[in-house]
């Protein structure tokens, strides 16, 4: 039975959530991980941006997926939060090109009609179907549940829809 292993990130450059979901050949999903990869305030940017790229090869690496969705960028609070927060996925994206992982992006109103139906979703909309989805045993928190969104998203969507950022489209 084939099996297509995604990891979904949600960039940041204070805090980025990522999770491995794996989808068989009847389209049942499975979780392998989730987590949130913290990195130090008091750090320079330069020295979080290291760590980042560290942490998410580190995860390609140990969990090896086929495919990378992330999400597109729509709002900041400020240029400098802008600034970062493109920083961050332009780490996220050589990670993904350095480990050869095509990297598809869906905004956020996508992800939130894939997982819950509907556009405009609340946080904790998201979070109770995640858990829902992947029969998982507590609520995932909300970096962690935004990248396994993606990861959802992209299952559902990347045979017809999905807009790879390197590789095939």
């Amino acid at each position: 039975m084939r099996r297509i292993r995604v990891v979904g990130i949600d960039p940041g450059s204070l805090s980025c959530g990522f999770g491995v979901i794996e989808q068989d050949d009847l389209g049942n999903l499975r979780h392998i991980c989730s987590g949130t990869i913290t990195l130090p305030r008091r750090e320079p940017l330069r020295m979080r941006l290291r760590l980042l790229y560290e942490e998410v090869r580190g995860i390609m690496k140990r969990y090896g997926p086929e495919e990378a969705a992330i999400e597109t960028v729509f709002f900041a609070k400020g240029v400098n939060s802008a600034l970062h927060l493109g920083y961050a996925r332009g780490v996220i994206l050589l990670a993904t090109a350095e480990e050869g992982i095509d990297l598809y992006e869906y905004s956020p109103g996508e992800v939130k009609k894939a997982v819950v139906g509907y556009g405009r979703a609340e946080k904790g909309q998201m979070q109770w179907m995640v858990r829902t989805i992947l029969s998982l045993e507590e609520t995932p928190l909300p970096d962690s549940a935004d990248a396994l969104a993606l990861a959802i998203c992209h299952l559902n969507t990347v045979r017809g829809t999905g807009r790879a950022l390197r590789g095939s489209s």
